[in-house]
């Protein structure tokens, strides 16, 4: 009862926040409760300035933390808050005040049991960058590597727990009153969240995040990973090398230091690309606060505390549709789409495959240089949710992540496309893995997956057999009569292909065995 009583006041602070910003969002609720949206227009400060989004980036920000966090997480849901709320809470970065020195000093030699002085030969107490969960020093060891230490708020884990019980809260809350958006999954996003944040919070595993980046780019000198110092790492403190360049938007720097802007856009365009389809697993948070460019005009990325992974299987989906898309093959958009799953059975796959041509001819005659990929995901991600297509929370944060790859591209050449940059790579990952000598190697693989399993098979067989001859086979009556009757009324019909199995199984076990 406490706690209900204390989420409702939460929630009222809540709503005068939002309704003073005119951020209170009426539109996702409005077909499906236009009571509950007339209400929350009413509510709403009528002459607050800017767009929707801007007005909910704004109080998200006076909120707190934990709500600027979840603005960046509902800037890649589309299909909750709509293209132009999500496109400018994209653009929430978390600028918060820094905390004082003193307590970063003090976090540190809690957390590695050691002075100050003994870790660090100078310690920078003015932090040079502060956000909603760290805040980053600058620092030198004592055998003079100049590094980065990042350090977690006081009390932050506290403050984002009561925070995520209210969202848990008010989650529970909206299904019970709008059980048809249960699609949406508010609970889910929730703990995506919570599970977003418990990660952040622990900086071990951004920077276990930051080694398997930098060991995939391993002989890579075009895109780095500044090493991370492992023994100046915990919990609540990360320390890593400094980097020393310039932020991937600061054109005319990066062209004064004598560096081609082209060069590092072409740069940004292959790691971006060898992150998603090659490695599976990727960077998605490369904001130019997040890239820098080295003196040799190389790329160092920063902040791993949001990554995605994307297993092999979805890569080839990924791969099909864009191959569909610009074949302008639509069947095999929609057959890839229900193949996967993605797109219910029960739908109608000539609709559906209506609706992606809907998407897609527009982009016919156009050179891919001016095809933006994460906006066709946007506008296909906004027809499936029309054919019930579960949120896919994997393809959602890479549909992010390629919007702020494409804006970086743009700021460093408005005139090129990443895409086109990255083509040679692109055709030659889709022939190893889609071409037809790959296809033959997928086939053949799932053959030797069986052909691995039949010592296995042999040995479920001789312990079968083994028990038949010790106890006997015992079957149901009912079976052994329902059998008889199948056999009699199918005969030879029945037993020739059981035996022709029998057969290829014999054969193959003879290979095996003799040779």
């Amino acid at each position: 009862m406490i706690r209900t009583l204390r989420n409702l006041a939460r929630l009222v602070t809540i709503g005068r926040t939002l309704a003073r910003h005119g951020a209170l969002l009426a539109d996702p609720i409005r077909d499906s409760s236009p009571a509950t949206a007339w209400l929350v227009d009413k509510l709403n400060r009528r002459n607050a300035p800017g767009r929707p989004g801007e007005r909910l980036a704004r109080a998200l920000q006076e909120l707190g933390p934990s709500f600027i966090k979840l603005g960046q997480v509902l800037s890649i849901r589309a299909d909750l808050v709509g293209d132009a709320v999500a496109a400018d809470l994209a653009q929430l970065r978390d600028r918060l005040p820094p905390f004082d020195g003193h307590q970063a000093r003090c976090i540190i030699e809690a957390e590695l049991g050691e002075p100050l002085s003994a870790l660090f030969s100078r310690f920078d107490d003015q932090a040079v960058a502060a956000a909603s969960i760290a805040q980053v020093h600058f620092a030198e060891t004592p055998d003079g590597r100049a590094v980065a230490v990042k350090v977690l708020r006081p009390g932050i884990e506290r403050a984002f727990q009561r925070d995520i019980d209210l969202m848990r809260w008010l989650a529970r809350l909206f299904l019970a009153f709008q059980p048809r958006l249960k699609r949406l999954k508010p609970t889910e996003v929730v703990e995506t969240f919570a599970d977003t944040v418990a990660l952040e919070m622990d900086l071990r595993m951004e920077a276990a995040a930051a080694a398997e980046l930098g060991g995939n780019f391993d002989g890579d000198e075009s895109f780095g990973v500044p090493p991370i110092d492992w023994q100046r790492t915990s919990k609540r403190v990360l320390t890593l090398a400094r980097v020393d360049g310039f932020p991937v938007d600061r054109v005319e720097e990066i062209r004064a230091a004598g560096i081609d802007p082209d060069l590092v856009l072409r740069h940004a365009a292959n790691a971006f690309f060898n992150q998603v389809f090659r490695d599976g697993f990727f960077h998605a948070d490369l904001h130019p606060g997040n890239l820098f460019v080295d003196r040799q005009g190389n790329l160092v990325a920063v902040d791993f505390g949001i990554v995605g992974r994307i297993d092999r299987q979805t890569r080839l989906y990924l791969a099909d549709m864009l191959i569909g898309f610009l074949n302008r093959d639509y069947d095999l958009v929609a057959k890839v789409h229900f193949d996967a799953g993605f797109v219910p059975a029960s739908q109608d796959q000539e609709l559906f495959k209506q609706a992606c041509r809907a998407i897609g001819e527009p982009l016919h005659g156009k050179p891919l240089a001016d095809i933006s990929v994460g906006r066709l995901l946007a506008q296909l991600f906004a027809v499936t949710e029309q054919f019930q297509m579960e949120t896919q929370p994997q393809l959602l944060l890479l549909q992010k992540s390629m919007l702020t790859a494409e804006g970086v591209g743009r700021s460093l050449n408005p005139s090129l496309n990443m895409w086109e940059l990255s083509r040679p790579l692109i055709e030659r990952w889709m022939v190893e893995n889609r071409g037809p000598e790959a296809r033959v190697a997928e086939a053949a693989g799932a053959l030797a997956g069986i052909i691995g399993r039949i010592p296995t098979l042999v040995r479920d067989l001789e312990r079968a057999a083994g028990q038949v001859a010790t106890t006997g086979l015992r079957l149901d009556p009912e079976t052994v009569r329902l059998m008889a009757e199948a056999q009699r009324g199918r005969g030879a019909a029945v037993t020739r292909p059981l035996w022709v199995i029998a057969g290829l199984l014999g054969a193959i076990l003879g290979v095996l065995l003799l040779g």
